[in-house]
């Protein structure tokens, strides 16, 4: 699904992050992606939602080269993006009212996508209730917890059915029985609807239960990715899970 040959980037006055850096993700794979403090962990995620441009390389999405952001894609950012003066039932939907403003242009909606208002306040409504923000529609931004904005925003995202959901330390702000439902729901989606998914974080246990496959990028330019194939996916009490993890912090070690 996602194809990116010879990727180079350095931010102005930086050294290089990537340089010739090439990865393939197949459509359906459940991927994480740790490393240390600025070795471009979000930076990779801004590459693939086409937020930002490299300085040179190719990024393909389905067989055909991304230059813009793609209205099937899901992006979860750490500030939640989410409109102050809105409420959280309000910014739920906004994407619902983007998308209708354009129309079904194939740029800003999918071309197939046409929902009644009726349709689009379900899967609102749906989605709340599914991440356990069904009582807070009225909130604004200011009136919730930082978990609950997490939500909200990952509530704003699924609404929209993505066929690739890209999250930015998702679960970070959460207690530790919501972050588990939420992981468990993101795997769930992966094995239900094909979702590719790839997952940011800097916590090794999070990254082995979110991640088939976990790419570990490094502190100085990454060129060859490091990847670890990882059998203990979404299963905490798998045999391999804690060596996993300590596979994981090995190599999290050799990058610093």
């Amino acid at each position: 699904m996602i194809d990116i040959q010879n990727l180079t980037f350095s931010y102005t006055g930086q050294s290089c992050l990537f340089e010739d850096f090439s990865l393939l993700i197949e459509k359906g794979e459940l991927w994480s992606v740790i490393g240390p403090s600025g070795c471009g962990k979000s930076t990779f995620l801004y590459f693939v939602s086409r937020l930002i441009s490299p300085k040179s390389g190719t990024i393909k999405i389905n067989g055909e080269i991304s230059t813009r952001p793609r209205p099937q894609t899901g992006l979860v950012l750490q500030d939640h993006g989410l409109l102050p003066w809105s409420t959280a039932e309000e910014n739920v939907r906004l994407g619902f009212n983007i998308r209708r403003f354009y129309g079904p242009d194939g740029l800003h909606a999918p071309s197939e996508s046409t929902l009644s208002k009726e349709k689009e306040q379900g899967l609102v409504d749906e989605w709340m209730a599914r991440v356990g923000i069904e009582d807070l529609k009225k909130k604004y931004p200011s009136q919730m917890s930082r978990g609950q904005r997490q939500r909200t925003a990952l509530a704003r995202t699924l609404a929209l059915s993505p066929d690739l959901l890209l999250m930015d330390e998702p679960f970070s702000a959460l207690d530790a029985p919501t972050r588990k439902d939420l992981q468990d729901l993101v795997v769930d989606l992966n094995k239900s609807q094909d979702l590719t998914c790839i997952t940011v974080t800097h916590n090794i246990d999070e990254a082995v239960f979110m991640g088939g496959k976990i790419l570990v990028l490094q502190q100085e330019t990454n060129t060859v990715p490091g990847i670890i194939n990882n059998p203990s996916v979404a299963n905490s009490r798998h045999q391999d899970f804690q060596a996993m993890c300590e596979k994981t912090s090995s190599l999290l070690e050799m990058t610093v």
